[in-house]
C-alpha cells in the first residue's frame, strides 16, 4: 500500500516556508553538515599519521569506525528517535557531533581519536535517520519524491565538499582547525534547526492533531511493538538489504580510488580533486531519481538501471582490458558514481511508503542505515582482500558486479509504481 504523507503537510509546509529558507532544506543541509564529520578522515589521514602516530590499521579503524554505531544499531537508534522525537533527535545528534568534534580537536593519542569517532558515528545517526520521516510530515504529498530525491543527495554532497576542502583548511589551521571548523558549523546547524524547524508538538497542532491519548498514545510508546512491526514486514528488509548491496560497492571503488590513482603516480591533491569530483555526481543520479519518481516513473525500473549501469561500469573501470585507457577508466568510475545516485535515493522514498505506519518510517530508516553500515564495513576490505590476493584491482568488478545481481533480483520484487 502507497501512503500519502502526514494529513498536516500541505498547511504546515506552507506556514513554514513563508520566510528564508524552508525547513525541509534545513534539514537537508543538516544532514550534509552530518556528512562533513564523516568524510574528514580520509584526507586527514597523512597528517594524523604524522601528528599522531596513527598506524595503519589504526588508519583504518578510523574509517570504519563511525560505520559500528548504525552496524550494529542502527534499527534501535532509529527506533529511539520516533519515540523521543524527531527535532530532538537531531539537535542531540548535532550536540554529540559538535562535542565530539571539538574535543577530537585535543586529542592526542590515536586511542582517543577512536573513541571520539564511535561517537560521531552516533551523533550521524541521531542527525540523519528522522530526516525522511521529518520531510514526510513537512512537504505536501506531491512534493515528497522531490525532496527525498535531494535527500538522498547529503553523503555525497558533504563528502565530497570535505574531500575538496579540507586539504585546504589543513594546510592553513591543521587537522585541529578542521576538527573544530566542523564543530562550530554543527553547533550552527542545531540553531538553526531549533530556530526554523518546528517541533513535534508544533506539527501535531498543525495537522490538527494535539497529544493523542489512550491506545495510539500507548502504541507509540511501546517501542517493541515498532521494533517488531517493522521488522515483521517483508518491506524494510527489502529496501535495506538493497541498500547494503549499493553501498558496500559505492565505498569500495569510490574509498579506493585516492590509493589506486597514487599507485598510478598521481599527486595526492590531483588525486583528492578527482575522487571528491566522482564522489559529487552520485548527487546528480539522486536528484534525477526525485524528479523521476514524481513525474511517476516506475521505482523498480530505477533501480534496474542503478545496478545495471553500477555493474557495466565497473568492469570498465577495472578490466584488463581498459589498463591503457586511464581516461576511460576514470570517466565509467564517474558515471558508476553518477548513475547509481538512482539507487538511494529511490530507496529513500520507497522506506517512506514500506513503513508499517507513519510512527515507524525512522525505524524502517534505522534499518536502513544498519544494513548499510554492514555493506559499508565488509564491502572495502573484501574489495581489498581480493586485490591483495590477485596483486592488483582487475577482479574488483566482480565483486561489484555480485553485489549488483543481488540488487537486481531485490529490486525486482518491488511493486511501487509510484513513490
Amino acid at each position: 500500500m502507497v501512503r500519502t504523507a502526514h494529513p498536516g503537510a500541505d498547511a504546515s509546509a506552507g506556514r513554514q516556508a513563508g520566510v528564508g529558507v524552508p525547513p525541509a532544506f534545513i534539514l537537508i543541509i543538516a544532514g550534509m553538515v552530518a556528512a562533513l564529520h564523516i568524510g574528514k578522515i580520509p584526507p586527514a589521514l597523512p597528517v594524523l599519521r604524522d601528528a599522531l602516530g596513527v598506524s595503519l590499521v589504526e588508519a583504518g579503524f578510523l574509517l570504519s569506525m563511525v560505520q559500528m554505531a548504525g552496524m550494529l544499531g542502527g534499527v534501535f537508534i532509529g527506533l529511539a528517535a520516533d519515540g523521543f522525537g524527531l527535532r530532538r533527535s537531531m539537535l542531540l545528534g548535532q550536540f554529540v557531533l559538535a562535542s565530539a568534534s571539538l574535543a577530537g580537536a585535543w586529542a592526542t593519542q590515536p586511542s582517543g581519536l577512536l573513541a571520539l569517532r564511535a561517537l560521531e558515528g552516533l551523533g550521524f545517526l541521531l542527525v540523519v535517520l528522522p530526516v525522511p520521516s521529518l520531510i514526510r510530515q513537512l512537504v505536501p504529498p506531491s512534493r515528497l519524491a522531490l525532496h527525498l530525491g535531494l535527500w538522498g543527495t547529503y553523503m555525497a554532497t558533504g563528502t565530497a565538499l570535505v574531500l575538496a576542502g579540507g586539504p585546504a583548511l589543513m594546510s592553513v589551521l591543521g587537522w585541529q582547525g578542521l576538527w573544530g571548523a566542523l564543530a562550530g558549523v554543527s553547533a550552527a546547524v542545531a540553531a538553526w534547526l531549533f530556530l526554523r524547524v518546528p517541533s513535534d508538538r508544533a506539527r501535531r497542532v498543525a495537522a490538527g492533531a494535539s497529544a493523542p491519548a489512550g491506545a495510539p498514545a500507548a502504541a507509540r510508546s511501546q517501542w517493541t511493538s515498532r521494533l517488531r512491526a517493522t521488522l515483521g514486514s517483508a518491506g524494510p528488509w527489502r529496501v535495506a538489504i538493497t541498500f547494503s548491496m549499493y553501498s558496500s560497492q559505492w565505498l569500495a571503488v569510490i574509498g579506493f580510488l585516492p590509493s589506486i590513482y597514487a599507485q598510478a603516480g598521481l599527486s595526492g591533491q590531483l588525486a583528492g580533486l578527482l575522487t571528491a569530483f566522482a564522489c559529487l555526481v552520485n548527487v546528480t543520479g539522486n536528484v534525477a531519481a526525485g524528479r523521476l519518481l514524481h513525474r511517476g516513473v516506475c521505482a523498480r525500473h530505477l533501480l534496474y538501471a542503478g545496478f545495471l549501469a553500477m555493474a557495466a561500469t565497473a568492469f570498465v573501470a577495472f578490466s584488463p582490458l581498459t589498463a591503457e585507457a586511464p581516461v576511460a577508466r576514470y570517466l565509467a568510475v564517474v558515471l558508476f558514481s553518477a548513475i547509481g545516485g538512482l539507487i538511494p535515493a529511490t530507496l529513500f522514498a520507497l522506506a517512506v511508503h514500506v513503513a508499517p505506519d507513519e510512527h515507524t518510517v525512522s525505524t524502517t530508516v534505522g534499518w536502513m542505515q544498519q544494513c548499510s553500515s554492514a555493506g559499508q564495513f565488509i564491502g572495502p576490505p573484501l574489495v581489498a582482500w581480493v586485490a591483495a590476493a590477485a596483486g592488483g584491482w582487475q577482479w574488483t568488478w566482480v565483486i561489484t558486479g555480485l553485489a549488483s545481481v543481488v540488487g537486481l533480483l531485490l529490486s525486482s520484487r518491488t511493486r511501487y509504481q509510484r513513490a
